[in-house]
C-alpha cells in the first residue's frame, strides 16, 4: 500500500465514516447536515452505503462532514 501522508481519508473506509458520523451525530442531524434520503427516510448503514457508493457528489458531502468531525478540515 502506497503511502499518502497529505490524505487524511486514506486507509478509511466509507463503512466506518458513516458509521462514526452516525455515532456522532445521530440520523437525525447528519439528515440535514448532508440531504439524501438514505440518511432521512427509514435510514440504514446499509442503504446509505448503497447509495454513497454509486452517488459521487454525495459521497463527497459525506467525506466533507467527516473530515469536520474529525477536524481535518
Amino acid at each position: 500500500m502506497q503511502e499518502q501522508p497529505n490524505n487524511p481519508l486514506h486507509g478509511i473506509k466509507l463503512a466506518q465514516m458513516v458509521e462514526e458520523l452516525v455515532e456522532h451525530h445521530g440520523w437525525y442531524e447528519l439528515g440535514g447536515r448532508v440531504r439524501i434520503n438514505a440518511f432521512n427516510t427509514n435510514p440504514s448503514v446499509k442503504s446509505a452505503l448503497k447509495f454513497l457508493r454509486r452517488t459521487p457528489w454525495a459521497r463527497e458531502k459525506v467525506e466533507q462532514e467527516y473530515l469536520k468531525m474529525i477536524g481535518k478540515e
